[in-house]
């Protein structure tokens, strides 16, 4: 099951993804976003050294290192 969350503001569910895109530059690099459906980028957990914080104007939530 995707890691979740729910909005304060809203109510509604968020289900976090993660997928490597690559840079104008070349690099690599791996991003975390928040979507209204499970896709298949969804993943199990949290990751390390993040918490999960919400846009007080927006109310998605957002990713914060600790």
């Amino acid at each position: 099951m995707a890691f979740s969350a729910v909005s304060k503001k809203s109510g509604r569910t968020f289900y976090l993804h993660s997928k490597e895109v690559t840079l104008r530059g070349g690099r690599k690099q791996r991003i975390f976003y928040f979507a209204g459906e499970v896709k298949p980028e969804a993943i199990d957990s949290l990751p390390a050294g993040y918490t999960v914080g919400e846009n007080s104007k927006t109310g998605l939530p957002i990713l914060k290192k600790a």
